[in-house]
């Protein structure tokens, strides 16, 4: 284990020791585990080399390539979560779903809740199915493209973890992210926006009245999103979860 532990932090893993043990409770094979090994030092995620990534308390299935969920995500998840309600039948999308981490919390805190998830991403969309229940609708394609047209104004909550870096930003991104993950998933044009734009335009003819949107983005950017959203006949505002150091921009169709 020693070894194992100097081979990562070597090739700069901050949690050299926890990671040894998450890579040798992997497999039980010796030469499995150098493969493992071999993957992670030269810079391929974690999540992605284990198969699989935790976020609030799940264990999610995550395949090589894919965008890997964020922790900072958990606070866009639960606030979601707490404006599903609970009186009667309710409507959930996750819109950029990637592997479904934003569903999976849905999925788990309610479980009568009609739930679509979609992304662009094949890869990703097969990991959310199976990461999902069997009766939730998975879609590829993009955006509202793919939404059942039949829930048009019927949505309660919309959620969205779309990309959002800045296209001169993803340079400085870490390699992990940079190389590893689809950039589609990352790249969010010249300020970061562009699929914030083109989900605020189209939100509230799927939202119910009262329903609401859910955007994760930064903070610099939170009163520029925060403006599309109003732009778009939505009440607006944005949360910063301290914890999770996240920011939520919320846009609320009015009743």
């Amino acid at each position: 284990m020693h070894a194992l532990v100097a081979r990562l932090r070597r090739a700069g893993c901050v949690f050299a020791e926890d990671e040894a043990a998450l890579l040798t409770e992997a497999v039980d094979d010796p030469a499995a585990l150098e493969g493992l090994v071999r993957r992670r030092t030269a810079g391929e995620p974690l999540e992605q080399v284990l198969g699989w990534a935790g976020f609030d308390g799940l264990r999610l299935g995550v395949a090589p390539g894919v965008f890997v969920p964020r922790r900072r995500t958990v606070a866009l998840a639960r606030r979601a979560s707490a404006l599903v309600p609970q009186h009667r039948a309710a409507v959930a999308l996750d819109l950029c779903c990637g592997v479904g981490a934003v569903a999976a919390v849905l999925a788990r805190d309610h479980p009568r809740l009609e739930l679509v998830a979609a992304d662009v991403d094949p890869v990703a969309v097969e990991c959310a199915r199976a990461n999902l229940p069997a009766d939730a609708l998975v879609v590829a394609g993009d955006l509202f493209a793919v939404v059942p047209s039949r829930l048009r104004g019927l949505i309660d909550v919309i959620a969205a973890n779309a990309p959002y870096v800045p296209t001169a930003a993803l340079a400085t991104m870490p390699a992990e992210a940079r190389l590893h993950e689809r950039i589609a998933a990352l790249d969010g044009g010249h300020d970061g926006l562009d699929v914030h734009r083109r989900i605020a335009e189209e939100a509230r003819a799927w939202l119910r009245p009262g329903g609401s949107v859910l955007i994760e983005a930064s903070a610099a950017q939170a009163p520029a999103a925060v403006a599309l959203l109003t732009a778009s006949g939505l009440v607006a505002r944005s949360e910063h979860d301290d914890g999770f150091d996240a920011t939520v921009v919320i846009g609320v169709r009015p009743a």
